[in-house]
């Protein structure tokens, strides 16, 4: 039995500030860095809990052992406070049921991630696949309050126990924190985020007065994006203290680009992926080899998933590790 998932795709965000460092007075994250009125006001391992979200409260009578992943993001947040999940569904274009950049990130979980069942598409879970893993807690995400949203909510909390969480990338931190929550380990997950921003803000105090604009884009072959403030890694980028090319500094997640216009995917420092034919599309462009970013030598190929993709806390420490150590170097 299947059924079609709704308000799973990345919504648009608002950008609110673009800081020039880390240390501006009176900074304004684009990024949500707590919850409010969600979650649980339990200390971690403490069980029962009700945990606030996006769609209601969810009462859990013990700590999850078997985890139902449905949507973006969540796999990854459950795996950085030590929970492998039972089971998940994949995104359009994913080729495994757990990401490559988790599977080299999280060596000593191997035997348990061979083992999570695979749930098919986001969009389209297999339900009867779903009750037969017999989860104690599913975690799902959701854009909006919508009549849709609701019935997938209803549905899903006749099999177990759901908690709905937002659906945008830039809400990262706050997906990790609720997530945690449910699992009974959200304060793991603030010393996780803590230990992250300390770590931007270091490289951010190295930037000067004139930090360098970086360019995020991506090509999936059929699609070519550039990516704004209100993004996954548009957001770590803000908290890097990183500056923005003029081009990416819009209010929404990303912009759809021809490669007439791949000028516009254009920076100090460039941080490209692709899937499928997608990088040939973007080194190929008759325009990529004038892009200045390219000509100093500063264009990157980067991981797809964790820099476009998957927007959990372990993506997000590989795009701020890997990006501080190539400005850096």
């Amino acid at each position: 039995m299947k059924s079609v998932l709704f308000g799973l795709s990345f919504a648009s965000a608002v950008l609110i500030a673009l800081p020039m460092n880390a240390f501006a007075q009176d900074v304004i994250h684009t990024a949500p860095r707590a919850l409010v009125d969600m979650g649980s006001d339990a200390a971690d391992g403490v069980f029962p809990r009700t945990v606030r979200h996006m769609l209601g409260a969810t009462v859990l009578t013990q700590e999850p052992q078997r985890v139902a992943i449905i949507s973006t993001g969540q796999f990854d947040s459950a795996l950085a406070v030590g929970v492998v999940p039972t089971a998940s569904t994949r995104g359009a274009g994913q080729a495994g049921i757990v990401d490559d950049y988790l599977l080299d990130y999280y060596p000593q979980y191997a035997s348990q991630l061979a083992q999570v069942i695979d749930l098919g598409l986001r969009l389209d879970i297999d339900l009867e696949g779903l009750a037969q893993t017999r989860p104690d807690l599913i975690l799902v995400n959701a854009a909006r309050d919508t009549p849709e949203e609701r019935a997938q909510y209803e549905l899903l909390s006749q099999i177990a126990p759901t908690v709905v969480t937002n659906a945008t990338g830039v809400n990262w931190k706050i997906i990790f924190l609720l997530t945690a929550d449910a699992l009974g380990r959200r304060e793991q997950a603030q010393a996780y985020l803590d230990a992250f921003h300390a770590d931007a803000d270091a490289f951010a105090a190295t930037l000067g007065d004139t930090p360098p604009e970086v360019s995020f884009v991506m090509s999936t072959g059929d699609r070519n994006r550039i990516w704004g403030v209100p993004s996954f890694s548009g957001s770590i980028a803000e908290d890097m203290g990183l500056a923005r090319p003029a081009t990416q500094r819009f209010d929404k997640t990303s912009e759809d680009i021809s490669v007439e216009l791949i000028d516009q995917a254009d920076g100090d420092w460039i941080f490209y992926g692709g899937r499928g034919d997608g990088l040939r599309i973007l080194t190929q462009a008759p325009l990529w080899p004038t892009l200045e970013g390219v000509m100093a030598g500063r264009a990157v190929e980067v991981d797809f998933d964790p820099y476009f993709f998957n927007a959990g806390p372990t993506a997000a420490r590989i795009v701020l590790d890997q990006v501080s150590a190539t400005i850096g170097q």
